[in-house]
């Protein structure tokens, strides 16, 4: 009976005459857009070009960014190696058990944190990991609003925390503003029509195509190569692209809703049937739903593995969630972590709130509605407790590396201040 799933090689053969009609109606304005910003090449290199970090510190300079002297100052506490390294962080923990135990670094986890809103966050947060010897993470995830950073200062927040990136050695993601509350569908309100998104999330009509414009905007410009993915229309406009050969990216929200083994075989599905002729994928990671259990993730790993994407899709698993907003709480799922990262390669532990016990006694708890509140309605007092909560997050992060460590499990921290 398994032979019957077989998809044919006649289906394949109709799917690739409907890819290459020369009068297809939906493809013919996603190769318009990509024209407008060029050739492959010539994407490739503007974007190369702008996320260097001599070109972000000289666009710092010329606009006079106030953000220039933290930068200095992460890039010299860097050099002088004033953070801990993972060796040292290890021995810490361990004390003298860190000699015993041999840390098999393909089953590293990659320490996650979202949402990194604010680039002066980025240095407090350093500030308090030297001070109590701990760990930055490894990825950051961003969501804030794309416009509003542009048009402070023109996009030196954008430009500054890219370099933060480069100069910490970890990767992000951004979060582009056409997105499913961005207004695209007419139809939609606040609350008092959230059941609506259920059938209405993303990128309706003609947004998916904006997405795309807006992506190559960012792309170019900005050397912003990751970003999130929200849509399978977008998502299918991502694995065009790098089959073109642009070197994009992007990683697939909790919001795709993969809670299964057979929605995460769909996705993984279209990932290979649009792999680039070079082997690579612009699917880097998704996150499973909230719901998934380990069993999911067990069989999740199994099916990436038969398919080849392995090292390729990592998957990002919500260890902490905000504490308003989102799930029900008390929400934390370290201990059914330390259990599958034994088992499952290439997964990355995300915390986007704060240890619950501390949270409940927060004046103001996190909240997943507070990422897309307009920084000019944010008082100096309320920014601080955004703050507060942003440095909650990176304490369950350690948390979390700790745990790990005390199980024999390896991480994978900022790597050009811990690993190296």
């Amino acid at each position: 009976m398994k032979s019957k799933l077989i998809i044919s090689y006649t289906s394949v053969a109709e799917l690739n005459e409907f890819l290459s009609d020369s009068g297809n109606v939906i493809l013919d304005p996603f190769f318009r857009i990509v024209a407008k910003y060029g050739t492959v090449d010539e994407i490739n290199r503007k974007a190369k070009e702008a996320g260097k970090l001599s070109v972000q510190l000289a666009k710092l300079k010329e606009l006079n960014s106030p953000y220039l002297e933290d930068l200095a100052w992460l890039s010299d506490q860097r050099d002088k190696k004033t953070f801990i390294s993972a060796h040292d962080y290890k021995k810490k923990i361990l004390g003298a058990r860190a000699k015993l135990l041999k840390f098999d670094e393909d089953f590293a986890v990659t320490l996650e944190i979202s949402a990194f809103q604010y680039f002066p966050w980025l240095i407090s947060e350093a500030r308090q990991a030297i001070q109590n010897q701990e760990l930055l993470p490894g990825r950051y995830i961003r969501v804030r609003s794309m416009k509003e950073q542009l048009d402070e200062r023109s996009g030196d927040e954008l430009i500054a925390v890219s370099a933060a990136m480069n100069i910490i050695g970890a990767s992000y993601v951004e979060t582009l503003d056409t997105k499913g509350t961005d207004g695209s569908n007419v139809h939609l309100g606040g609350p008092e029509t959230i059941t609506g998104y259920f059938g209405g999330v993303g990128q309706p009509n003609g947004y998916a195509l904006k997405w795309l414009e807006e992506y190559l905007f960012y792309y170019t410009n900005y050397g912003i190569q990751q970003v999130l993915n929200i849509n399978p229309g977008t998502v299918l406009l991502g694995y065009f692209l790098r089959k073109l050969g642009v070197k994009n990216e992007f990683k697939i929200s909790v919001f795709m809703g993969n809670d299964n083994p057979y929605s995460i075989l769909s996705t993984l599905i279209m990932a290979k049937l649009f792999i680039a002729d070079d082997g690579s994928s612009p699917l880097i990671g998704f996150n499973l739903s909230n719901s998934a259990n380990n069993e999911t993730i067990e069989s999740a790993a199994e099916i990436r593995q038969a398919l080849g994407l392995e090292d390729v899709v990592r998957f990002e698993h919500h260890i902490t969630e905000a504490y308003r907003g989102i799930v029900r709480q008390p929400y934390n799922r370290r201990d059914e972590l330390v259990e599958v990262a034994k088992k499952v390669k290439n997964i990355s532990a995300k915390h986007e709130g704060g240890e619950p016990e501390i949270e409940v006694n927060r004046n103001h708890p996190s909240n997943i509605l507070d990422y897309f509140m307009p920084t000019r309605e944010i008082t100096e007092d309320l920014m601080d407790r955004f703050k507060r909560n942003f440095l909650d997050k990176h304490n369950s992060v350690n948390a979390t590396a700790r745990k790990l460590t005390e199980n024999g499990i390896a991480f994978m921290a900022a790597k050009n201040l811990h690993h190296i």
